[in-house]
């Protein structure tokens, strides 16, 4: 007997460029982006750092609005728990790795458990409403929670992150550090976007009343994978930890989030690759560009996301499939 097709599945996904082209290509970049703290500046070595750090928090995100169907405007509310709780654990435990990563990780996993569970089993609007009230409902929590957070002043004094006992003060060396991780939960996260729990994803995300008829548990299966794009969130956020060294309320807030869902919308949803392509096109404008602009990057990424919409409906990622139908 076969297995029932599972709609978005396999048999859905665009054709593939020959995997040994990938591989060199993939391969390419890792040595690139290796060797960047070579030739670059500090300066360009600690935007290249944030980069990485917002393209993981993107990828965690895409997980859920272009693989499972998703949209979510509170997902910083783990991004941001994750950048707490692993300066915390820095300042006051021990910032030797990789404790603060794994506390990072496992309390946006923890929160994104405790606030999911009533959340999956709504959708759409009602879903983007819900994930907002979360996201605005743990910010206030975290302004509260002056003893730990700091309030209104944010988690400051967070020392370097320590590799055997020694800190990471070198910008390049703690560029180093994000980017083993970056490409890390990448990885997961696309091995689980290839598996067949991530097949599975893609059908709740293109007809879920038709996966519940064949046998699919998919209010089980949305928790599932909301549990770990928090904790990969979490994870994205014990990195801006590291590299900032502060974390302030704005990182658990409604912007974040936002910037968040813009990466992954100009890069394609579904995208992981693109999801990337967009949190650097944020930063590069919101944070590299936007002095120079006048503080107007923010209006600039407006306009950037209006012109995606009407002219790449799909996204960077977008440009490529349509270049293979031709």
């Amino acid at each position: 007997m076969e297995a029932p097709a599972v709609p978005g599945g396999a048999a859905a996904a665009p054709p593939r460029a020959p995997r040994g082209r990938v591989g060199l290509l993939v391969t390419a970049i890792v040595v690139v982006l290796a060797a960047v703290p070579l030739f670059l500046a500090p300066f360009a070595t600690t935007t290249l750092t944030r980069i990485l750090v917002f393209a993981l928090f993107a990828v965690s995100l895409d997980l859920l609005v272009g693989v499972t169907g998703l949209p979510s405007l509170g997902h910083a509310a783990y991004f941001g728990s994750g950048a707490y709780a692993a300066g915390w654990v820095s300042i006051n435990v021990t910032a030797e790795a990789p404790v603060p990563l794994l506390v990072g990780g496992a309390v946006g996993a923890l929160v994104a458990a405790l606030t999911g569970w009533i959340t999956v089993r709504s959708a759409g609007v009602f879903f983007l409403m819900l994930t907002l009230a979360i996201g605005e409902t743990v910010q206030q929590l975290a302004n509260a929670w002056d003893s730990v957070t700091g309030g209104a002043n944010g988690l400051t004094g967070i020392p370097s992150v320590r590799i055997a006992g020694a800190p990471l003060t070198n910008a390049g060396f703690t560029y180093w550090y994000v980017l083993a991780v970056f490409l890390v939960g990448f990885v997961v996260v696309w091995l689980v976007a290839r598996s067949p729990f991530g097949a599975a994803l893609r059908g709740i995300r293109d007809n879920e009343p038709r996966m519940r008829a064949i046998g699919y548990p998919t209010a089980l299966y949305k928790y599932a994978v909301f549990v770990l794009a928090g904790g990969v969130a979490g994870l994205a956020g014990s990195l801006l930890a590291a590299q900032a060294r502060i974390v302030a309320l704005p990182d658990l807030g409604f912007l974040t989030a936002s910037f968040a869902l813009l990466a992954v919308i100009i890069g394609g949803a579904g995208s992981l690759w693109g999801a990337c392509l967009g949190a650097a096109l944020v930063i590069v404008i919101r944070d590299a560009l936007g002095p120079s602009l006048g503080g107007h990057g923010t209006l600039v990424l407006g306009a950037v996301f209006v012109l995606v919409v009407y002219l790449l409906p799909r996204g960077a990622a977008g440009i490529r499939l349509r270049g293979r139908r031709s």
